[in-house]
């Protein structure tokens, strides 16, 4: 993963964050036993997905990588034997 630039878009920066924000939230209303609250941070949650799709959707995130196409060189024929000079 290091050899890649897996996930260092704005895009995906934006989403995991927002998500992060949203995790923290829900966690904090769980312990307080408020399940509205929770449920709220969950929604930030999904939202945080939603963002960083859409930011993808405007360029922001990783270009499609587009299926290589292999071209391979033709089989070459058997080579004959070099006859020796006497």
């Amino acid at each position: 993963m290091a050899g890649s630039s897996h996930g260092h878009t704005p895009a995906a920066w934006t989403g995991v964050t927002i998500a992060f924000i949203g995790f923290c939230v829900a966690g904090a209303f769980m312990v307080m036993a408020q399940p509205v609250g929770f449920w709220a941070g969950m929604v930030i949650v999904v939202l945080g997905g939603v963002v960083g799709m859409i930011m993808r959707a405007m360029g922001l995130g990783m270009p499609k990588q587009t299926a290589l196409v292999t071209r391979t060189a033709p089989a070459a024929a058997p080579r004959e034997p070099v006859a020796a000079e006497s």
